[in-house]
């Protein structure tokens, strides 16, 4: 059971050099809605909470069950040391009523669906250099249609574990700590559109580990209040096997506050899954900008070599002055 834990390792020495930075922004960067998460952190010294309730119906034919789901996804984020940085508690905790439709008796099972926490670190953002953002003062469309240089992405690593407290009934055998890496890639396909790709190998060395993505697409509209998005899922483990779609939108309330609303099923029977999930995102934002001491901060490419050249320029004018 070494072999991944080396492989992780070896992953993340082999990306550390590559680190960059963030872009902290004035409106909220939320992950909601959706299970998609964003290549990008809060921004240091924010904290974020994000949370959704849910309910879901999911029956299975092979068992003959149907079973109804209540519960709550939350999130805790926090912009640590670096831009690039944050730390995050996420979980879900369900309620599930399953009947068993021939026997017709009832069972309840409550505990975590989900219960993880980690770090997440940018290690690339083509948006650093300021270049790349200024527009285009001469063609409207330059600045509004789809560039092939907006599919490079912003690429960042997470690492964490997953947690089994207790008696889960839903996670039955399991350790009570598994460790869970990941990789999320952000694109600006347009001022309009995101492309959020997610992959994660999650319950590392248990007998059931558990490989995923995720795929979003979002869509802002002309009111930039309102936007719309729609995202696949994919889970590929021994215990649980599925792919999801999702569709919904979101509401900017504030540059602090976030509601959303979004439903979701999948194409299989055991088990048929319809689920919908209304939440919000908060943040205390107490990220503070930080200045570029006058010393550092040059007028040119190279403000050094301009005053060098400057005074050699003094010089030969007061030598032919003589």
């Amino acid at each position: 059971m070494d072999f991944p834990f080396r492989k992780i390792t070896l992953f993340f020495l082999f990306i550390t050099p590559l680190l960059s930075w963030a872009q902290y922004t004035d409106v909220i960067n939320s992950n909601r809605p959706g299970r998609a998460v964003s290549a990008y952190a809060v921004g240091k010294n924010v904290v974020q909470l994000e949370m959704g309730l849910l309910y879901e119906q999911q029956d299975d034919a092979s068992l003959n069950t149907d079973s109804n789901i209540f519960g709550s996804d939350f999130a805790v984020r926090y912009g640590l040391l670096f831009e690039q940085l944050e730390i995050i508690y996420e979980g879900s905790f369900i309620n599930q009523n399953l009947t068993f439709t021939e026997l017709g008796t009832d069972v309840t099972r409550t505990d975590f669906s989900r219960n993880r926490a980690g770090v997440k670190y940018l290690i690339f953002d083509p948006y650093k250099n300021p270049e790349r953002n200024k527009p285009n003062l001469y063609s409207w469309r330059a600045n509004n249609v789809f560039q092939w240089k907006n599919l490079i992405p912003a690429v960042s690593v997470y690492a964490g574990a997953t947690f089994n407290l207790g008696d889960n009934p839903f996670f039955e055998g399991d350790p009570v700590v598994s460790p869970r890496g990941a990789v999320a890639a952000q694109s600006r396909l347009s001022p309009r559109f995101v492309l959020i790709a997610n992959v994660a190998y999650d319950r590392i060395g248990t007998d059931f580990p558990e490989w995923s993505y995720a795929l979003s697409l979002t869509h802002a509209f002309r009111n930039p209040k309102w936007s719309v998005f729609f995202e696949t899922q994919g889970i590929n483990s021994d215990r649980y096997s599925d792919i999801l779609l999702r569709s919904g939108v979101a509401y900017l309330i504030n540059k602090n506050f976030q509601a959303d609303f979004h439903l979701g099923s999948n194409f299989k029977t055991s088990p048929s899954r319809l689920f919908t999930v209304l939440g919000f995102s908060y943040r205390l934002d107490f990220h503070k900008d930080e200045l570029i001491p006058i010393e550092n901060q040059s007028s040119g490419q190279n403000g050094n070599i301009k005053r060098k050249k400057y005074k050699k320029k003094r010089r030969k004018k007061k030598k032919n002055d003589f």
